[in-house]
């Protein structure tokens, strides 16, 4: 890693594909993997960890939206892209370029069968989601002789999986709640393939999914947030390591005497001599203006220096009164010693929102 020019988020694709190892080597040797890069592959970039992740051979890929889905075909992604909350409106765009749409609502499946028929297709492949307590997208249970019926003769399309979402996976108190789950889908999965009369993929595992439930991995599991480098729990984090790691630098040093005050509002005043520091990265780039006023906190020559006052849209300020340091040295928000989970918990938030939340104005570096 190169000492930061400015703000950057360094990406290590060798610890993504150690991260890919090791999630692999939970599974089954059939057990397909399927990589979730929604969300700009959590704040990496889709195209640039596709692209490597295909170098790795994942079997699938999974986006949220459509729009996802065309931005890694048009890089020229070739493997089979799941869209998990296609929107009708959509459906002429997903067929377009390829993409796999999961259909978990009436209306939707007659939508998108629909546009299949009205564009010629045969056997075009669509996933069929299974709401089995997380309560946000997918069939009831009760739904499935309405659905049989509705896909019976279809020749348009044909059913690639069937899935579900695990609520709570990481969480072992709520073991006996996933379990349920768990059951739930392995009757609906029944149901369904005597309905159709074939086997489709079965998949219902996320990241804690794979690492807690071993016996529900099935056909297929999905990880996002543990290709990222991080596992829901510390046991985990252990064998996993974060691939992002968000550097700036000290753009100007200021001292304040007691009485003055500091960045928007005064939300700081003195009340003794104080050594600042001003970083260029802001509430534009991800850096929430809850981490304000001494809740968060960024690692300058291994110390912590706690961020004073108000977020800025471009700027923070620093607290560097005990730390020496200089103008120009390089800053670490987050990465693999102060990880982006221990960051968002001084806020009581989690490592897929910073993650997530870091601008495509900061510019990505990617190493191998």
């Amino acid at each position: 890693m190169s000492k930061a020019q400015g703000t950057v988020l360094e990406i290590d694709l060798k610890a993504l594909k150690h991260n890919v190892a090791f999630l692999k080597s939970r599974l089954q040797p059939n057990t397909k993997f399927l990589a979730v890069v929604k969300a700009f592959a959590y704040g990496s970039d889709s195209v640039e960890i596709a692209k490597y992740l295909e170098e790795l051979h994942v079997d699938y890929f999974a986006v949220a939206y459509v729009s996802e889905g065309v931005v890694l075909r048009e890089a020229g992604i070739t493997t089979p892209i799941l869209v998990l909350h296609p929107l009708p409106e959509s459906f002429e765009t997903i067929i377009e370029h390829c993409l796999e749409p999961s259909l978990y609502s009436t209306r939707v499946l007659q939508a998108f069968i629909a546009v299949a028929e009205d564009k010629k297709q045969s056997n075009y492949p669509i996933h069929l989601k299974f709401n089995t307590g997380l309560n946000r997208l997918g069939f009831a249970e009760a739904d499935i002789p309405n659905v049989l019926s509705i896909i019976q003769d279809k020749r348009a399309i044909n059913v690639t999986s069937l899935f579900s979402h695990l609520a709570a996976s990481e969480d072992l108190k709520e073991s006996a709640f996933t379990l349920q789950q768990i059951e739930q889908f392995i009757s609906i999965a029944s149901t369904m393939v005597n309905g159709l009369g074939y086997t489709p993929l079965l998949h219902q595992c996320n990241t804690s999914g794979i690492l807690n439930y071993p016996n529900a991995h099935f056909d297929m599991v999905r990880s996002g947030i543990g290709l990222y480098g991080y596992g829901n729990d510390p046991k985990f984090n252990s064998y996993l390591k974060p691939i992002a790691t968000l550097k700036t630098i000290i753009s100007q040093i200021h001292t304040l005497k007691s009485g003055d005050s500091l960045g928007y509002n005064r939300a700081l005043k003195a009340t003794e001599t104080l050594r600042t520091a001003t970083l260029p990265i802001g509430h534009a780039d991800g850096i929430a203006r809850a981490y304000g006023n001494r809740k968060g906190y960024v690692i300058i020559n291994n110390q912590k220096a706690p961020i004073l006052g108000n977020v800025c849209m471009d700027m923070i300020m620093v607290d560097v009164t005990t730390i020496k340091c200089n103008e120009g040295d390089e800053v670490i928000v987050f990465g693999a010693q102060h990880t982006a989970e221990q960051f968002s918990e001084t806020i009581s938030s989690i490592s897929y929102e910073i993650l997530t939340a870091i601008s495509q104005r900061v510019k990505r570096v990617f190493y191998r």
